[in-house]
């Protein structure tokens, strides 16, 4: 009994320590990305509220599961932990398929034996119709949380829909590459990797959605003496095609054509303030380009 306990109290002080570090890589994110400059506010509460019903459908249907396993002698708190980790929709559909036949105890021995025996597998007592019939009554338990688990679940629908529905029409949402906010896509980009690290960015992409933005932010130290040094180049240029280089810092916005760069480009700096710049990469039909950014 207190084993059950034990394995009870860990199942649901897990599920809110899950959901209290969602919540925590939410704020994170917030926080690293210079919070959601540049997009409506109802984008990431819809986000928000999505992931907030999905954890809260996965934790009732997974207490459901839970105690229907105790009923038919499973392990309760694994298959909880199936079903929570697994979504509800493919968890419940394995715990379904894979679930014990619901037990009874027999009168005469207390052995476990299946609800439709006629007689119990280890003394062979004659089991009664009637228990059978108490058994059948009790079939549908807690009900309250498959009722709420389906609320919660179409609760979580529609924040997926508004949130799909907001991003397709794009009000509110900041695509201009010369904007002093952040830059949010509604294309795609195909890339071999983008990293930033001490100082230095790579971008290396295959093709991407016509006028897609990539950016990162980069800080100037010293402005009369740093240089922007880029070596860009487009393996693949069709007819009109251009990548467009911008430099971005409050009202100082600057573009440079880095499509057919013949030598790597050493660009002054003293136009700017120390401090943080947007620096961005703006996508207009060339294809296989590989670079390579720093401000030194």
């Amino acid at each position: 009994m207190k084993h059950g306990n034990k394995n009870r109290l860990a199942f649901f002080i897990g599920i809110p320590v899950i959901v209290l570090l969602v919540l925590l890589r939410f704020g994170f994110y917030f926080v690293k990305s210079d919070g959601f400059n540049g997009l409506p506010i109802l984008i990431p509460i819809l986000l928000l509220c999505f992931i907030l019903f999905a954890l809260i459908t996965s934790a009732l249907l997974a207490a459901w599961v839970y105690l229907d396993c105790k009923r038919r002698g499973d392990d309760p708190v694994l298959w909880a932990i199936v079903v929570f980790i697994a979504t509800p929709f493919i968890g419940l559909l394995i715990y379904f398929l894979r679930r014990s036949e619901m037990k009874t105890i027999c009168p005469a021995c207390g052995h476990r034996i299946s609800v439709r025996a006629n007689y119990c597998e280890e003394c062979g007592t004659l089991i009664k119709k009637e228990d059978h019939s108490v058994m059948e009554r009790k079939g549908t338990h807690h009900l309250k949380f498959i009722i709420s688990g389906i609320v919660s679940m179409v609760l979580m629908l529609a924040c997926l829909t508004g949130f799909i529905v907001s991003a397709a029409v794009g009000d509110g949402i900041n695509t201009n590459a010369a904007s002093h906010d952040r830059v949010w896509n509604l294309g795609t980009i195909s890339m071999n990797y983008n990293t930033y690290l001490n100082g230095v960015w790579k971008l290396d992409f295959r093709s991407a959605s016509e006028g897609f933005v990539k950016e990162q932010y980069m800080t100037i130290t010293d402005a009369d003496t740093q240089l922007l040094y880029a070596d860009i180049s487009c393996g693949t240029v069709p007819d009109g095609a251009a990548l467009v280089l911008w430099l971005v810092q409050g009202e100082i916005k600057k573009s440079i054509d880095v499509t057919k760069l013949s030598e790597p480009l050493a660009y002054p700096l003293h136009e700017f303030e120390n401090g943080k710049v947007y620096v961005r990469l703006q996508i207009n039909g060339v294809e296989n380009t590989v670079s390579e950014i720093c401000i030194k």
